[in-house]
């Protein structure tokens, strides 16, 4: 388990209130995508696959995003095939924690779904880190999946940068898709599952809250499950 997880709330609360990721408390309001794909006219499948930080919140605020149909945590951009939770900590294969988001492409936009990534998912001036979580395995990162999706991701990220959104220069790669290995299933639905958690209290809860109050346009109530 990360460090942390398992520790007392009260405890827990005082070993990471000071190293909290800046989502936890605070989303950041940020324009729509001046370059994006149109919704389909047809209800379909698509897929989007992004890395930030701890996959336990990506995947918590992602299912409760309309038009999100499934969002399962594993593992992605690294060299070892099939890899587990304890080779993918050590740092040691290249992969990132990782959510694939399989979406209706007639009711959200990969532009949308980068909007919540970038808002109140995580921070993305965060470099190999997310808050408490240290390691490239952490990393900020948009694997996609065709050129229209990598078209998106470059404008959105040259767009926001020069609107000066963050504090920062925005780090998140924008990388090919090669594959995606699901998570031991205890890390499925994790914060759903454990909402009394320290880890989930301070870190992530308050990123689905987030989004509910800064896009109550994309939030659902209802969550979709892998």
């Amino acid at each position: 388990m990360r460090p942390h997880a398992l520790l007392p709330l009260g405890v827990a609360v005082f070993m990471l209130s000071a190293s909290s990721c800046r989502a936890a408390s605070a989303a950041v309001t940020i324009p729509d995508p001046a370059v994006d794909v149109p919704l389909a006219s047809a209800s379909g499948q698509r897929v989007a696959v992004l890395a930030g930080g701890c996959f336990w919140g990506i995947q918590a605020v992602f299912e409760h995003v309309q038009g999100v149909i499934s969002a399962t945590s594993g593992y992605s951009g690294g060299t070892l095939a099939n890899p587990d939770y304890d080779e993918v900590s050590s740092g040691s294969t290249g992969h990132a924690e990782t959510v694939r988001i399989v979406f209706d492409p007639s009711k959200i936009t990969f532009g949308r779904l980068l909007k919540v990534f970038f808002a109140v998912a995580h921070d993305p001036t965060e470099l190999d880190r997310q808050g408490p979580d240290v390691g490239t395995q952490y990393r900020s990162a948009i694997f996609y999946t065709n050129a229209g999706q990598q078209r998106v991701a470059e404008a959105y990220i040259r767009q926001l940068d020069a609107a000066h959104v963050f504090g920062g220069p925005i780090v998140t790669q924008v990388v090919p898709f090669q594959a995606f290995y699901e998570a031991e299933a205890y890390h499925q639905d994790f914060a759903a599952r454990h909402p009394d958690n320290a880890y989930i209290v301070i870190n992530d809860a308050p990123k689905v809250a987030n989004l509910a109050r800064e896009l109550p346009d994309l939030y659902t109530a209802k969550a979709a499950r892998p």
